[in-house]
Order: C-alpha cells, then structure tokens, then sequence
C-alpha cells in the first residue's frame, strides 16, 4: 500500500467500551533520545508525561489506525536564531482633541520626527522539536505574543522581522502554504456569538475532514462527526453542545467554557505546529491542568512542537514542559531545560520560596518589589534582564542549546518535512490547486458556509423578524399613503413617488451590511489563519443566503404595494415591477456589502454609505428630472442602479397609457369650460403643446425615458450586482488579523505637560537600575511615609455582613433552574474572604445576588448587614469591582477617581476632602505615573493590570463603608500583578475593611493571603465555608478527614476544585458531606450568633437614607462635564459629523445650483429642502451607537453602584451634543443656502438658519429616544428606517397634502415634525417669489369666439378655479398664454401653506418638537431603567 497522509485529530473506531471512539492523528510515535533532548534523564521516552490523561487511549488509537494505513506523519519543529522583531510606535502617543487637531505647528513639527521603532523582541534564539513543548514566560508586554506569532509565521503589521525562522527544514516563505498547519491560538474568543457549541464545532470539523478518509471510515460525515465528538469530550464540554456561544452582550456558555470552544477549534485544525497565547485565561486551576495535559498528550503521540505562553501557571502545569524560555522587555533571558531554569536562576542570588509557583519566581526576577535575594548576594544580584542575559550568554548551558540549530539542515528534519509535504498533498483535495492551503473542495466550503450562514440568521431571529416585520408595516403604510392613485395627470407624480419608494426603502434596508460587514470580520480573518475556506467561499455563501430572504422581503414589499397603489394591473406588468425591485435590492445589498469590505474602520466605511446613499438617491431621476441634471455631477445617473431600476419601472407602467390632464393641470376647467379643443396641459412633462391630454410614452420621452430600455436596464442591474461582488470578493480577501502596534498609552493633548515622563526619548532618561545610594535612600523614606499616609487616611469598617439561606432561581426555556441552592456565610471587618468553585459554579452569580446587581430572577433567603435588612444606601456603600473592566474610555485615570469620589462620598464631606482622598488611592495603587493617561481600548490605552487597578480603585474612592466584592480581580494578570492586587487588599483588610473576593487560580502564596473561604460545586451548593489556617492547614485536615488529602507539594487550592469537581471527586456528594459534618452545624450557629449580637448593639454604619450620595443638581453638572470632555476628545465622531454635514450641503447646493423661477424650478426647491432632512439618517447612524455604548457603561456599573440618576445621565447626553450641533448647522446653512441661489434678505436667510439649527436638536433627540430603548446598536439600525420612513412620508411632499388618504391627512399630518420642518422652510424661501414660465410650461389654446380676447375668455376661470394662474397675454384672441402659478405664494396655497405667518407659524411648532423628542429620550429611558431584585 502507497505511504501517504499523516492525519491529525479525527476519530478512532468505536468498539463498544467507546475507549477508542475516535481516530486520526498520524505519525510514528516520536521515540525522542537522551543527546536530542538535553535534559532527558529517563531512559524510556515513551511514557508520556500526560500518560494519565483519561482521553490517552484515544490519542493512541488515532496513532496505531495511521500505522495501519501506513500514512505518513506530520512532524515539522520549528527552530529560530537572530530573531529580532520591531513594532511602529512608542510607548505612548498623543490623543487630540476638537481644537488640537487643527494646530498645523505641532503637526508638522511632530511629522518632521522619524518614525519611533519599538524593539519588541531582540535576538531570540530556540528549537521546538517534533513532540516537544515550550513554555514561554514573561510579564505583560515582555514579547511573548510577538514571538508566538513569529513562530507560528504571521507577520503582518510590523515595521521589521530579522533573523531565521525554520519549520522543519523551510523557510518562512516556504511555509506560508502551510498556514492550516501552523497555527496560533490568540487571547481574544472571536465566534459567532449566536451559533451554538455544537454548530461552531460542526463547522470548523467539516472543513477539515481529509480527501482519502482513513479505512475504518466510508463516509466523510462520519468522519467529521466523530473528530467533533472527540474534541468536545477532550475539553468536557459535551454538554455545551446545544448552548449559544454568546459573548458580553449575548447570553451562552460560561468564560470559562467559551475559552475551552476557541481552545478546541484551534485543534480542529489538525496542525503540526500550535502556538497557544495565554490560553487558560478565565480557566479554573483544575480545568487549565486538564487542557496542559491534553496538547502534553497530543504532542508526545502526534509529535507535534507546541509553544505555550502561560500566565499564573501552577506547578502542576510548569512540569508538563520540557523546556522554558524566559523573555524580559523582549530580551531573552533564559532558554534551557525546564529542570535547570530553577537552578539557575537560583544560583545568580535570587530565592524560590517552598510552594511557590516556579514560573512566577522566573518572572519576577526583573520585579524589585517580587524578587528575594539569597544572604550574601545584595550587591552582586543581576539587577534587570539584560544583566540576567548576559550570564547567560556566557555559560555552558546556552553552547549546549545552540547545538540544537542546525536541526533544520539534519537530515531526519528533511526527512519529516518532505513526508510532512506529502502527507498534506495526500489530505487535500484534488481540485484544489498545489499551492492552496486549504483542505476540502470549493464546493464543500461554499455549502458549509451557507448551512452556517442560516444556523446564524436562525440564532438571530429577531434580528429577522423585526425587518420583516418592519417592512409589512412600512409597505402597508405607503400603499396607503398612494392609495388609489388616479389614472389621469395627477397621479403621475404620485405614482413616480411609489415606484420611487419601492426602490428607496429596501436600498435603505440594505445600508445595515456595512454594520454586519464588521460583525464577522474578526472570525473571518481568524478562520482564514486556521485556512478553513476561501473567503469568496463565505462571500457566495452570504449570497446564497440573501436570495430566498430577499425574495421574502421584496414579495412581502411588491404585494400589498402594488395594488393599494393601483399600478397597471397586468401580471406582465406585476411582474416586471417584482422582478426591477428585486434585481435592484440584491445590487444594492451588494453595493454596501462591497463598502463593508473595502473599509478598515466602521466609522470611515459609514461615512462612505452615507454619502452613497445620498447621491444614489438624488440622482434617480425623482428629485432632479434627467433633464435638468448638471453637468459636474450628471455622471453619477450612468453609474446608478437605482436610477435604471427607476427608469425600467416608470416605462413599465406609464407605456401605453392614456392620460387626461386634470384639475390645475388643465387651463382652463370648471363650469362652462367643457370644450377640448379651447382648452390645454399646463405643468405636465412630455404634453404637446395645445393637448388636453398624453400618452404614458409621451411622458416618459419628455423625461428622457424610453419603454424599449425596460430589459436593458435590468441586465444592466445584474451586470452592477455581478461587479459589486467580484469587488467584495477581492476586498474580503484582503482581510486579515494584522498585529498594529497595541498596548501604548493615550495621552490627552491638553494634558501633555503633565505626562512628560512618558514622552520622552529613551537615551535622554536616566539608565535604569543604577540608583545612586542617596536617591534610593529617600525613595524608601519617602515610600515608609506614604504608607503611614495611607493607612491613617483608609476607611475603617465596623459592620458584620451576612446571608443565610440564600436561593437564587432564573427561568429558562426547560423550566426553573437553581443557580444558588442554601447558601449562607458572612464577612467581617478585616477579613479577606475567597470565593472560589469550579467554571460555572455560580461565584459571580453570588456576588451578583449579594451586591444587589440582579434585575431578573427569584431570590430567596436573607442578606443583612448588623442583623438589620439592607439600607436604601447599600449600593452605593458597598463597593463591587466586575470582572469586565468597564469604564468611560476617553476620561483619564485621574478623572475616573475623581468622577467617582464626587458622587459617591458622602454630600457633607468637602469636596478638597474628597480630592486628596483621590490623591490617597492614586499613591496607593501606585498609579502616578498613568494618572493622566486616557483608558482608552485594549488596542490602545491601559493594559489589562492597570485597568484592573483602576477598577479596584474606583470603588476604593467611594469610601466603601460596608465592604468590597471583587469578581476574579486577578484573571487575565500575570502572576507578579496578580499578587500584588492581592496583596494590596490584604492590606485593606488588615486596617479593618471586609473583603470578599471571587478567585480562579491561586498559587500557594496568593491563597495564604485570605482568611476564610466558601466553596461552591456546581449548581451553587457550597461544599466548604471556614477558616484557611496557617499554611492552609485548617482546610487540608478537613479534606483528608474525608479521605481525599492533600500532597506535600501540591498548592491546597488547585487541589480542593479538583476533589470537588474535577478528576479526584470519586463520584461523591461533596455538598452532602458538608452538612453532614460538625463545621456545618458550626457555622449555623456562629450565624445565628453573629446576627443576635450584631442586631442588639447600634448598626455600624449610619444610614442617611438617600438612593445616591449627591444632589440631582450635582449629579447632573458631574455627569454633563464628563461627557463634554469625552465628546471634545472624540475627534473622530465630531469629524465625521462635520464632515457628513459639509458634503450633504456641498452636494445638496451643487445639484441644485442656482434654482431659477419657471414653475419646474418651484419643484427643485421643494426637492433641495426636502433633501436637507436626509442629512439626519448619516447622523443618527453614527450617533447610535456613541448613545449604546455609554448607556451600556452606565447600566452595567455605574446605575448598580448608585452613582447618580438615569435622568442626570440623559442630560448629559443630550447637552454635550448641543455644541457640536450648533457647529453643524452653521456649516450646512452656509455651504448650502447661497449655493442654490435663496434669497439674500437677511429676514428669509436669518429664518431659515433658525428652524435649520432647531432640526439639528429634533432629529438628534428622535435618534436617542430610539437608542435609549433598543437593545442594541443593531435594533437601532432596523428601526431607523422605519421611523424615517414614515416621517418622510406624511410631510406633504412625496404626496401633496390634498391627496393624502383621509385616513391619515387629518392626524399623521399634523403630528409628523417633519410636515412643519418642510412647511417654515418652504415659506421663507418660496414666498414672494416671482414665477416665469418656461416655453414649453404653458398652455396654449384659442378662444371660441371669433375675435374674443383671452382675458374676456377666461374670466370666469380667473377669478373662480384659476384665481392663482397668470395669463400673459390677455389681450390677445388667439393663443393664449396662461401659466400656472404668479408667485411662489400660489404655489404654496396648492400645498396647504396659505399664508406667510404660516412659516413662523411652523417654525414655532417645530421648537416644540424639539423639545419634546428630547422629552422621548427621557421617557424611553425611564421605560427601560429596572430596579434591582431584593431578596424576598
């Protein structure tokens, strides 16, 4: 039988016992020898370190069927040297504000500067041989990211890579055919977040699933089925597989859970090379045991080389490695055998003390506050990395690790790599080409990916519902705002506006691809790395998906349209109308999708779709006929599908049409003028001169339409569609997971003066680590002395805080589910308490519970504080750091504290009080130095320790008189941060505050740091609450009582989630030996006790009975000036909002260039102030989700911590928008008003500013008072076009006010804002406006009587019907010359505005408006603000 394909992770047989349900993962088993592996002491290799691993029998079942197949392996390594890696960016940058930015001294002075390089890894060196692992270590931003992407070959992003990169025996450019097989797990989880466990897993299995299918299968499904199988039954989360993977706004399964899902996805794609970047962040200790031991497991049997970078890895984990590099700064201080990194660094002078965690010693070696130094080596230590380094480079043991660098140019490396080549070519399928990274045929990835982009849709379904939903009601209320249109002149411009609509709505619908666009993108470009499918793979599948939904949309849109309308009622015709729309909609949903594409950043491509839909629209031929386009922009209509779709639409229903002209648009009618032949049009396009009537081909001619180009018009549709998603092909792949540089500070302009430290050049800085004896000296004083400081100043707690038979129930769709089952427990001044339990054991949802966060659900059970019930000030006493570190991003770390201590501190404190109190918690958390940093985002801005840091010192500012929560304050930290969070709240409770703290992975030192602990087991029973003891010795006796003690060197915590939930539970109830055992009756009673006593002494905290500590007043002049600030920094969104406003006017005055005064140009005007509202849905799309995100700040803290009332939010939102707007509307009345040629009189120009400048607050409220209740930014997006919509709609102008149906002419006319918007605007720029008719305007006709002069004729009609009309020459007896209107006053009678008090009249009204959608805002937002749940 040929050799061939080694596998990778897929299933085994199943015999029965189902031990070797599972198969695939390939090559001979690595026998590794003692002169490969420099610290291998043992003489038989085979006996992997992860033998126990209950899932080994599997792995090894995968490895005897690939044997049997004789399918070759897949063992590369990866070797580097001189590998030295530069970033674009410093340590810190300049974040300008609304004024900086226009300082061009400072711009050019700062562009003049080189570019600052940031060394990020410098001169590395290593060899991962197949099945080995390396544990990489080091602080937050020591480089251990940049080297795994290095050695996992993505290179994207930074400014230099130097040095040699081998896999196997290639290069990095050889490699990058092979990115499905060397591939990196990164920090972040990017899923779908609405797909299940299950469906994601599906998906990334079936692109994976080998071309020659191992022989104990037939079928691929069986094949991906079972790999999918066996991944989730690896990490124990099978029974997550019908769970939403969910995100922070959608609810799934659990971090810690979430984290296992993108750890088993990265498996799935069966590579030879894994790069793991922190991956058991948000894991419990057990949990990131079992998944070390899984890649120990796989990496021995598979031989694959896997690079591991771990935070806080306990002992148990750090013994898995083989080998350890250890990187500070970037320079790599150690790289050996794990067995010799402790030695080693032991013997330059620094200590492990018993029990500690060996990886944390390793990196806090470099950390002056960490490090201990053995008895006679204070001032012979090597003081920094560089120092460490260069011992290094000097002893033997780095000579013997270089002798492992010519791995690449060995033979056996040759060997493995051409079989590696092999094996891959054997895998992939035939039609594939040879240097295409992927694995299964096109076809498949296409039908994958449309079955995933249904299962999303399916996930989504209101998403889907609400825009069905919305476009039923929106085409019902337009059929009947066009009902019945008449057959005869005046309905032609009412039909034109309903075939106009068909195609405006959906195009508006379609705008929400550029949101969803940026939704997916960050999985796409993750998917793309694992090379699971081709992204024109994804792009037809989202086509696919369109199709049917479309063809939904446009039927449920065309029905009821169409015939409420009363179109041509032929099916020919019917169907033409149905077949434009939806050719149009699914070339438009190209169009913005291709936008999506070809944009990096949200803001820029929604700038773009608003100046697209702007100019789609305009130039349509609705607003602006064809004829009387301008040359500089006439271009656009030839490049326009809506305006082909428009034209195929009108020529579809006026062709063969007959069209009497009518009412106004005959000269002249009423009693006594019934004579055709003395009678003609006026006003109507395409009438010959003298008729009283048309053909419907007569009226598209004078259009400069034509019936014949119905079918050319939709080809020419499909042809758009066709190149907007080639453009979307081509842009999407481009798309990529591009490392820029993160992780620098944001410093704010205006404080750059005070953050000079940060700025500087490195060279003009004092050398680091060379403090002269004097300097050092009086640090430490002055640091004694600050601690003294610290310590009077910190709050005193007297209050004892308990809960006793708790119960805390949700609903869920199979019924009620305990989280919390009879918990009870307390906290007292000056006791640090842990809360600790496996993944999804319910620690937060009791911190939840405890603090008052809980809006839904039943709780049950007592929570009291002195034996009495909570007071009103609870939430505002107590202190609760979350685990999300949610705070204003562009306030500065100084402006938070303070922010918090002014509205929390009690109202009689002094505000100096309170600021120097700031000052106390700035030295304490030792945050000087960023004190003036913005937060920013985790791209850019505060590091995940100091936002930790901040979080903690945001509720410290407060004076917490009660106690703190923390949930998990230490994940995601290193070990160095992590102990020293820790310890600073040690430090809390030791001058008498009560701590409780959720914790995930304590070492040894971190646990014996707290008091007490409480215990929970899954479901919320509590397995243990109690003392710690010394050494942890009182919990250890417990637990050996119960037959399950704990090894001499094994860390006490890790050990009890393991007896209680993980691999040592023995099946047993550990929750009923608990109350079976004599601590619990203890506990009971020590309750009972502690809440007697405490009830019969007076309470320890005084309760002033206010929700919030500060005045309303206060409140909202605090939470306006937080928002000003954040609005004056946000450069980006006053930008885009100035910019919207000038191209909207720019573009708005130049089509509409120098109205003239024919009757035509009456209708111009009409259209460039009706274009004027359409500034609005740019604006409000953009103002969305600013609203969103700050709202979602406030819900999720700020309103739980009773910082101030929802009212005092809304305010600030809305005031700190009024400047902007003002700026806005001077810049669109300017760039617009003396472009279209309005009149120069300052009364009219003065008028209008006014009511343009009160829009700009109408629709700005209209567009908060939806974001105040919607969900989310997406609903918001759903339902803006619908609200728009119908404001457009009812305002006089698509159908004049005489023709609305009754039904709505008498109340939704009058209650829409935008009717008087149009109203005011129309009488100051229309009224008194002299009328000339063009030639062709006229009608023409003879009198009856011989020798009648015209205005002997017409004198009935002129001062009856006509009374408005203008005869030119009323002297003459044949050929008479009447125009329609004199004035634009006439003109405006026909439109219900009657006089000119009526503009004023409007104007007033719209002030009113303006007022009262701000008033919206309010209501909306006191609708959605719930209060929190009690415990009953």
């Amino acid at each position: 039988m040929a050799t061939r394909r080694g596998s990778a992770f897929g299933p085994g047989i199943g015999q029965g016992t189902g031990e070797e349900l599972m198969r695939t993962l390939s090559r001979t088993f690595s026998r590794r020898t003692a002169e490969e592996f420099v610290d291998d002491d043992s003489s038989d290799v085979s006996i992997s370190k992860a033998e126990d691993w209950k899932h080994m029998p599997d792995v090894k079942g995968f490895r005897d069927q690939d044997e049997k197949d004789n399918l070759k392996g897949r063992r590369l390594g990866v070797t580097w040297k001189d590998l030295t890696v530069k970033g674009v960016g410093a340590d810190a940058a300049f974040n300008d504000n609304a004024f900086s930015q226009f300082n061009i001294a400072t711009k050019v002075k700062e562009g003049r500067q080189p570019t600052p390089l940031k060394t990020l890894v410098d001169s590395s060196h290593g060899c991962v041989k197949p099945g080995e692992m390396l544990l990489v270590l080091g602080r937050p931003g020591a480089g251990c990211t940049t080297l795994l992407k290095m050695l996992s070959n993505r290179r994207l992003g930074y400014a230099e890579v130097n040095g040699d990169v081998n896999f196997g025996s290639m290069d990095a450019t050889e490699a990058k055919q092979y990115r499905g097989q060397i591939v990196m797990n990164t920090e972040e989880e990017l899923f779908f977040p609405t797909l299940t466990v299950g469906q994601t897993m599906d998906f990334a299995t079936r692109m994976k699933v080998p071309f020659h299918l191992p022989s104990n299968f037939d079928k691929s499904e069986d094949f991906q089925r079972a790999s999918r199988d066996f991944l989730l039954k690896s990490m124990g989360i099978e029974h997550t597989s019908d769970t939403k993977v969910g995100n922070e706004f959608v609810r799934g399964v659990s971090g810690g859970e979430r984290k296992r899902v993108s750890i088993i996805e990265t498996l799935a794609s069966r590579g030879s090379i894994y790069a793991w970047d922190n991956s058991t962040r948000g894991l419990d200790a057990s949990t990131a045991l079992e998944y070390t031991r899984a890649i120990r497991a796989l990496t021995d049997v598979m031989g694959l080389a896997s690079i591991v970078t771990l935070y806080q890895a306990g002992n148990g984990i750090y013994d898995l490695f083989d080998k350890v590099l250890v990187l500070d700064n970037g320079k790599e201080m150690y790289y050996g055998p794990l067995k010799q990194a402790r030695p080693f660094m032991e013997d330059l002078g620094f200590t492990c003390e018993q029990g500690a965690n060996v990886a944390d010693f390793l990196t806090g070696v470099t950390v002056p506050t960490e490090r201990r130094i053995k008895a006679g080596f204070e001032h012979r230590f090597p003081r920094d990395g560089g120092a460490i380094r260069e011992v290094y480079d000097r002893s033997s043991l780095k000579a013997e690790m270089e002798k492992e660098y010519d791995y690449p140019s060995t033979q056996a490396a040759k060997d493995n790599t051409a079989a590696f080549v092999e094996s891959v070519q054997w895998d992939k399928h035939k039609s594939l080409p040879k240097k295409s990274p992927l694995t299964v045929s096109f076809t498949t990835q296409v039908s994958a990916a449309v079955t995933r982009q249904y299962q999303l849709l399916w996930g989504d379904k209101a998403t889907f519902f609400i825009k069905t939903g919305a476009t039923i009601a929106q085409t019902l209320i337009a059929g009947s705002l066009f009902y019945n249109a008449p057959a005869n002149s005046s309905g032609l411009f009412i039909k034109g506006g309903a075939l106009f609509f068909a195609l405006l709505y959906n195009s508006l619908l379609a705008m929400s691809e550029v949101t969803d666009s940026f939704a997916a993108r960050p999985v796409l470009a993750k998917h793309r790395g694992f090379a699971l499918y081709h992204p024109a793979a994804f792009c037809i599948a989202q086509i696919a998906a369109d199709i049917p939904l479309l063809l939904l949309q446009v039927t449920f849109f065309a029905l009821p349209i169409y015939f409420m309308v009363g179109l041509k009622e032929t099916a020919a015709a019917f169907f033409t109308f149905w077949a434009v729309v939806f050719a149009v909609t699914m070339c438009v949903t190209a169009m913005f999708r291709m936008v999506g594409a070809a944009f990096p950043t949200f803001d820029a491509a929604s700038n773009i779709s608003g100046l697209l839909i702007t100019a789609v629209i305009m130039y349509t031929g609705y607003m602006i006929p064809r004829p009387h386009f301008h040359p500089w922009f006439g271009w656009i209509y030839w490049i326009n599908p809506l305006a082909y779709g428009f034209e195929a639409l009108l020529a579809n229903e006026f062709h063969d049409q007959f069209v009497p002209c009518v009412n106004t648009n005959l000269v002249p009618t009423g009693p006594g003028y019934t004579d055709s032949a003395h009678q003609a049009c006026t006003g109507v396009t395409g009438a010959l001169r003298g008729a009283t009537s048309l053909t419907g081909d007569q009226y598209l001619h004078g259009l400069w339409y034509d019936h014949s180009h119905v079918w050319r018009n939709f080809g020419i549709v499909w042809a758009g569609w066709a190149f907007f998603v080639a453009l979307t092909i081509i842009f999407t792949s481009r798309w990529n997971q591009a490392s820029g540089n993160s992780g620098f500070l944001l410093i704010p302009r205006e404080k750059a003066g005070k953050t000079k430290h940060l700025t500087q050049d490195e060279e003009s800085q004092p050398v680091p680590g060379v403090p002269s004896p004097a300097s050092s000296e009086k640090t430490r004083v002055q640091g004694a002395e600050r601690d003294a400081n610290v310590d009077s100043q910190l709050v005193r707690n007297t209050s004892i805080f308990t809960w006793k038979n708790l119960y805390y129930t949700v609903k869920t769709p199979s019924g009620d589910r305990i989280l919390l089952d009879n918990v009870q427990g307390w906290v007292k001044p000056g006791m640090l308490g842990a809360l600790m339990g496996s993944s999804g054991a319910g620690k937060t949802t009791l911190l939840d519970v405890l603090a008052q966060r809980k809006t839904d659900g039943t709780i049950k059970g007592s929570i009291m504080v002195d034996g009495r019930p909570l007071p009103v000030s609870f939430q505002r006493s107590a202190g609760y750091c979350e685990q999300l570190d949610i705070h204003e991003p562009l306030a500065t770390v100084r402006e938070a504290l303070v922010f918090s201590a002014l509205l929390r501190q009690n109202r009689d404190t002094p505000r100096t009080d309170k600021l120097n109190y700031v000052q106390t918690i700035i030295d304490l958390l030792e945050m000087q130095d960023i004190e003036n940093c913005m937060i920013g985002t985790s791209a850019a801005g505060l590091s995940v320790e100091q936002r930790k840091r901040l979080t903690i010192g945001v509720e410290l500012v407060s004076k917490p008189s009660i106690l703190i929560f923390l949930d998990e304050p230490t994940s995601g930290l290193d070990g160095q941060a992590a102990y020293n969070t820790v310890r600073f709240l040690r430090k809390l409770a030791d001058v008498g505050q009560a701590v409780l703290v959720t914790i995930h992975q304590p070492s040894a030192q971190l646990f014996a740091q707290f008091d007490t602990l409480l215990l929970l087991a899954k479901g919320g029973k509590t397995v243990y609450f109690g003392d710690i003891g010394s050494q942890a010795q009182t919990i250890k006796d417990y637990f050996s009582r119960y037959d399950a003690p704990c090894p001499p060197h094994k860390n006490p915590a890790e050990h009890m989630i393991d007896v209680v939930s993980g691999t040592h539970s023995q099946g047993r109830d550990w929750n009923q030996v608990w109350l079976d055992s004599p601590e619990h009756g203890r506990v009971v009673q020590e309750l009972e006790h502690l809440v007697q006593d405490a009830a019969s002494k007076p309470s320890g905290t005084l309760d002033d009975g206010r929700e919030f500590a500060t005045s309303l007043f206060e409140q909202m002049k605090l939470v306006t000036g937080r928002m000003n600030t954040a609005l004056y920094r946000n450069t980006e969104y006053a930008n885009n909002k100035f910019f919207l406003h000038i191209f909207s006017a720019l573009f708005n005055g130049f089509s509409f260039w120098m109205i003239g005064n024919t009757v035509a140009d009456l209708q111009l005007r009409l259209f460039t102030v009706f274009n004027f509202i359409f500034v609005a849905p740019g604006v409000i799309a953009q103002l969305q989700p600013l609203f969103i995100q700050r709202r979602d700040i406030y819900e999720s803290r700020e309103k739980k911590s009773k910082y101030y009332h929802w009212s005092a939010f809304v305010t600030g939102l809305i005031v700190s928008e009024l400047p902007y707007l003002v700026i806005c509307a001077v810049l669109y009345f300017v760039c617009w008003y003396y472009t279209v040629g309005f009149s120069g009189e300052s009364s009219k120009a003065g008028s209008v500013f006014f009511v343009m400048l009160i829009y700009e607050f109408v629709y700005t409220g209209i567009g908060q008072a939806i974001a105040a209740y919607a969900p989310n930014a997406l609903f918001a997006s759903l339902v803006n076009p619908l609200v728009i919509g119908i404001l457009v709609s009812f305002c006089g102008v698509l159908v004049p006010y005489a023709q609305i149906a009754p039904f709505w002419r008498y109340w939704m006319y009058y209650l829409n804002p935008f009717n008087y918007l149009m109203g005011s605007l129309l009488t100051f720029t229309v009224f008194g406006v002299e009328v000339q008719c063009g030639e062709d305007e006229f009608a023409v006709f003879d009198t009856p009587g011989v020798g009648q002069t015209c205005a002997n004729y017409l004198a009935d009609y002129l001062q009856g019907i006509g009374s408005r009309s203008n005869l030119v020459n009323p002297d003459a007896t044949s050929g008479c010359m009447v125009c329609q209107y004199r004035t634009g006053d006439d003109y405006l009678y026909n439109i219900n505005l009657k006089d000119y008090y009526y503009g004023w009249r409007d104007a007033a009204i719209v002030v009113i408006f303006a007022f009262s959608s701000y008033g919206c805002v309010y209501l909306l937002m006191k609708l959605r603000t719930k209060s929190s749940k009690v415990a009953e």
